[in-house]
C-alpha cells in the first residue's frame, strides 16, 4: 500500500510539474562565453583559446561557490583588407525563473591595453528568446597579424548544495572565420581534483560534466583542435560544491588527529554519505562508487569505537537503505541496513532520531520492515531464510552413492532473507552524537525524474 502512495505521489508530480519547479529547476547564472563577432561576414579567424575556470576557496556555509574566469584568445584576419568591428560578450542570462543576472567584475583587453565596452541587448545566448545585455567593444584586426583578447570576470554557481555547476558556451566562437584552431579549456580547484569532487559520467540534474577532461593535480583539462563548436560541445562542470568538499577535508584532517574518536570518524561517513546522493538517488559514477566505499568504512570504524551510540547505528542504516533501494541487485546492503537500524532501536527505542530514519526505511521497500503501533517488526530479519547458493558444487548425481554426504552450502552473502538469534533487550541508551538527520528524505526521491526531464528539456531548447 505505501508503495502504490508512493507511486500515485510520483505520477501527480509528473503529470503537473509546474508546482514544484522551484525543486527541481534551480536558477541559472549566466555562463562564460566565447566572444562573437557582429552581424557582418568576417575573415577573422579564432586561432587559439585557453580558457580556465579557477573556483575559488568559498567556505560560506552551504555556498554554491564562484569562480574567477580568465579567457585568452588569439585571433587573425585572414582577408585582405583591415576589419574594424564591434565584437561583443554576452553580461547576462535568463536565469529560468523569470529574471536575469550578469556576470560580475568584466574586464576586456585587447593587445593588453584595456578597452572600454557598451552595452547592448541580444537574444539570450542559451534559449535565443528574449533579449539580455551584451557587452560591445571596438576592435580592429590587420591583415596577417595576431590579436590578442583577454576576458576576465566572476562567474557564480548554479544548482542545489551540495551540488554546483559553472558554463562556458563554446559556440558563439563559430562566428568567426572557419573553426578555431585549438582551444584548451582548463577547470582548477582550490584543492586536488579527482572524480569524488568533480562529477564525470552522471548528471546532477542541472548539468553534465564533458567527457574528456584529464586530471592533473588541481586542474582538469579538455583540449580541442580545428573544431566548430555546436550547442552540444558547449562546456558543463558538475562539481561537490566547494564549501562542501571542504568540510570532507576538514573531516579527514581530523581523524588524522583524533584516529580512536569514534565521533570524528561518524562525521566523516556522514560527510561522504551528504556528497554520495544527488536529492536522494545515487551517484552511479566512478567518483559516487569511491565515496560511498569510503562512507561504509567510516561508519564501521565510527561503530567499533562507539558500539552502543544508536544514533551513528541509524545514520549507517540509512546509508545502506537508501543505496540499496535504488540499486535493486544491493541485497547484501538490504539486510545489514535492517540490522543497523534494529540495533539502533534496541539501543533507543524513543530516540526522535533513530525513530526518523526507521519511518523512512518502512517506504523503501515492501516488506522487509515494518511499523506495527509504536514498534517495528522486521519480517526479512525473523522469515525462515531459504538458501539461495550462488555457486554450484561438483558432486556426483543424487540418484548413485558416495563415499561421503557433501556439506550443504552456506546460505549466500547476498541472500535477502535471513535469520538472525533474538535479541536481549538492552538498556536504553542516551545517544551522544550530532543528530544524523532533521527531516525526512523520502519526500526528496519523487522529484529525481523531474530533474532528468527539466534537465533535458532545457538542453534541447
Amino acid at each position: 500500500m505505501k508503495r502504490l502512495c508512493f507511486l500515485a505521489l510520483l505520477f501527480v508530480l509528473l503529470a503537473f510539474p509546474s508546482g514544484v519547479r522551484a525543486d527541481v529547476a534551480p536558477p541559472y547564472y549566466p555562463p562564460g562565453s566565447n566572444p562573437q563577432p557582429g552581424v557582418e561576414t568576417t575573415q577573422v579567424r579564432m586561432m587559439a583559446e585557453t580558457v580556465t575556470i579557477e573556483v575559488q576557496k568559498d567556505i560560506t556555509p552551504d555556498s554554491l561557490g564562484w569562480a574567477q574566469v580568465t579567457a585568452d584568445f588569439t585571433m587573425r584576419n585572414l582577408g585582405t583588407a583591415e576589419e574594424r568591428m564591434a565584437a561583443r560578450f554576452p553580461l547576462g542570462a535568463d536565469n529560468g525563473w523569470t529574471g536575469y543576472s550578469e556576470l560580475g567584475d568584466l574586464l576586456i583587453k585587447v593587445n593588453g591595453k584595456q578597452v572600454q565596452y557598451q552595452r547592448a541587448n541580444y537574444p539570450d545566448v542559451r534559449y535565443q528568446m528574449d533579449e539580455v545585455p551584451w557587452a560591445e567593444f571596438d576592435i580592429a584586426f590587420p591583415v596577417g597579424k595576431d590579436v590578442s583578447i583577454r576576458v576576465t570576470y566572476d562567474l557564480q554557481g548554479s544548482g542545489y548544495y551540495p551540488f554546483t555547476a559553472f558554463y562556458y558556451i563554446l559556440e558563439t566562437g563559430a562566428g568567426w572565420k572557419d573553426t578555431i584552431g585549438s582551444a584548451d579549456i582548463i577547470l582548477r580547484l582550490p584543492y586536488e581534483a579527482n572524480p569524488q569532487n568533480v562529477i564525470i559520467g552522471t548528471t546532477i540534474g542541472w548539468a553534465e560534466t564533458n567527457p574528456g577532461g584529464v586530471f592533473q593535480g588541481n586542474e582538469v583539462r579538455w583540449h580541442f583542435d580545428d573544431f566548430e563548436p555546436d550547442w552540444d560541445q558547449n562546456m558543463e562542470f558538475a562539481l561537490v560544491a566547494p564549501s562542501a568538499w571542504q568540510a570532507v577535508l576538514t573531516m579527514r584532517d581530523n581523524v588524522a588527529k583524533h584516529p580512536n574518536d569514534g565521533e570524528v570518524w561518524g562525521m566523516l561517513g556522514k560527510a561522504y554519505k551528504e556528497i554520495y546522493f544527488l536529492k536522494g538517488i545515487i551517484r552511479e559514477d566512478a567518483g559516487g562508487l569511491e565515496l560511498y566505499q569510503r562512507s561504509v568504512e567510516a561508519y564501521e570504524k565510527c561503530l567499533s569505537l562507539k558500539p552502543d551510540d544508536a544514533q551513528w547505528h541509524a545514520g549507517f542504516a540509512d546509508l545502506l537503505a537508501r543505496r540499496s533501494a535504488w540499486d535493486w541487485s544491493t541485497s547484501t546492503e538490504n539486510v545489514r541496513a535492517l540490522e543497523e537500524i534494529h540495533m539502533a532501536l534496541e539501543l533507543a527505542p524513543n530516540d526522535r532520531v533513530v525513530r526518523e530514519v526507521a519511518e523512512e526505511m518502512t517506504y523503501w521497500r515492501d516488506g522487509w520492515m515494518v511499523k506495527s503501533g509504536d514498534d517495528f517488526d522486521f519480517p526479512w530479519l525473523t522469515q525462515t531464510p531459504t538458501p539461495r547458493p550462488t555457486w554450484t558444487p561438483t558432486v556426483p548425481p543424487v540418484d548413485e552413492p558416495t563415499p561421503t554426504t557433501p556439506a550443504a552450502p552456506p546460505p549466500a552473502a547476498t541472500e535477502v532473507a535471513q535469520a538472525v538469534p533474538t535479541q536481549t533487550e538492552a538498556p536504553e541508551a542516551t545517544p551522544t552524537s550530532a543528530p544524523e538527520r532533521t527531516s525526512p528524505l523520502c519526500g526528496s526521491v519523487a522529484f529525481i525524474p523531474l530533474v532528468a526531464v527539466i534537465w533535458f528539456a532545457r538542453k534541447r531548447k
